[in-house]
C-alpha cells in the first residue's frame, strides 16, 4: 500500500465553504502524497462543481443517507492505507491534518484532533457532548480526548471490518472511536482549535438531543452491556431484599410479593444482561 494519505471531506450543501477547504488542504499537504475525495451527499447547491474545480474528487452519491454513509463511501473508495477525514464546513484548520499524521508515526493506530477549551463550538451542544464524553469513558474503561471529534487520521484496514458495525449518521465518529478502544487499538489525540462554520448555520434542535440520548443507550448495549444492567440490576434485587427483611420484622412474618417481585426483576435483568454481553460481542466480532 502506498505510503500517501487520503483525505476525505464528506459534504452536504458545502458549497460556500469547501473550495476554499479543499485549496488549504492541497497547500498543507504539499509535500505529501495525497488524494482529496469530496463525498457529496445529493447535495443540492454547487458543492460538488466547487470542490471539483478546486482540484478534489467528487464522488457524488444519489441520496442524501447522512455523515457517517459518506465516511464508508470515501474509505471503501481510498486509495492509500492512511486515511484522514474532517468536515467540509471550514470550521477544522486542514494545517492540522499533518500534524495528526506526524503523531500517528509516534505509534498510534489513531489519532484525533480533540478541541482545546476555547475553541468555538454550538453552546447548546456542549451539554450533550458532555454527557457522551462521560458515558463513553464509564463503558469502555479509558477517558478518549474528543470522542465525537471529526478531525482524525486511521488505517483503512483497520477501519474496513467495522464498517457494517458503524452508523450511517453523527455517531459515526463516536462509535468508532469507542470500537478501537474497546478493541485495544493505541489511540492517540492532539490539541485543535476550531472556528465558526463558513456559509450556512449549523441548528439545534430536540431532535439533536434525543438523537444524543439515543446514542448513549446505543453505545451502552453495543460496548458494554454489563455495566448498565449488572448496577441496575443488583439495585433492584437489594432493594427487594431489604422490603422483603424490613417485612417480615416490623409487619408480617412471610415475603411480600412485591419484594419477591422486585428481587425476581432483578435476576431477570442480570440474565438480560448476560445476553445482551454476548450478543455484542457477536456483533463486533470479537
Amino acid at each position: 500500500m502506498a505510503s500517501g494519505v487520503s483525505v476525505i471531506i464528506p459534504a452536504f450543501n458545502e458549497a460556500e465553504s469547501i473550495g476554499a477547504v479543499v485549496v488549504e488542504l492541497r497547500d498543507a499537504l504539499a509535500e505529501v502524497e495525497h488524494e482529496i475525495l469530496v463525498i457529496d451527499d445529493a447535495s443540492r447547491d454547487a458543492t460538488a462543481e466547487r470542490a471539483a474545480v478546486a482540484g478534489a474528487v467528487v464522488i457524488r452519491r444519489r441520496a442524501n443517507q447522512g455523515y457517517g454513509a459518506a465516511l464508508k463511501t470515501g474509505i471503501r473508495r481510498a486509495k492509500y492505507e492512511r486515511i484522514a477525514i474532517l468536515d467540509g464546513d471550514g470550521q477544522h484548520q486542514p494545517a492540522d491534518v499533518p500534524r495528526l499524521l506526524a503523531k500517528m508515526e509516534e505509534g498510534y493506530d489513531s489519532v484525533i484532533g480533540a478541541r482545546e477549551k476555547g475553541s468555538y463550538q454550538y453552546s447548546a451542544r456542549i451539554p450533550g457532548k458532555a454527557l457522551l464524553q462521560w458515558t463513553a469513558g464509564f463503558l469502555v474503561g479509558e477517558r478518549p480526548e474528543d470522542v465525537n471529534s471529526g478531525l482524525r487520521v486511521f488505517r483503512k484496514t483497520d477501519v474496513l471490518s467495522y464498517l457494517p458495525l458503524l452508523p450511517n449518521g453523527f455517531s459515526f465518529t463516536t462509535t468508532l472511536t469507542l470500537a478501537m478502544i474497546k478493541d485495544a487499538f493505541q489511540v492517540g489525540s492532539i490539541p485543535i482549535q476550531t472556528s465558526p462554520r463558513r456559509g450556512r448555520r449549523s441548528t439545534v434542535s430536540f431532535k439533536d438531543g434525543f438523537q444524543t440520548l439515543l446514542l448513549i443507550v446505543r453505545i451502552a448495549a453495543l460496548f458494554n452491556p454489563l455495566k448498565v444492567f449488572l448496577p441496575v440490576s443488583g439495585i433492584l434485587f437489594l432493594l427487594g431484599f431489604i422490603y422483603a427483611v424490613l417485612n417480615m420484622i416490623f409487619i408480617q412474618f412471610h415475603f411480600h410479593a412485591g419484594s419477591l417481585l422486585l428481587m425476581l426483576v432483578g435476576v431477570i435483568i442480570f440474565f438480560f444482561g448476560i445476553l445482551a454481553d454476548q450478543l455484542a460481542s457477536i456483533r463486533r466480532g470479537k
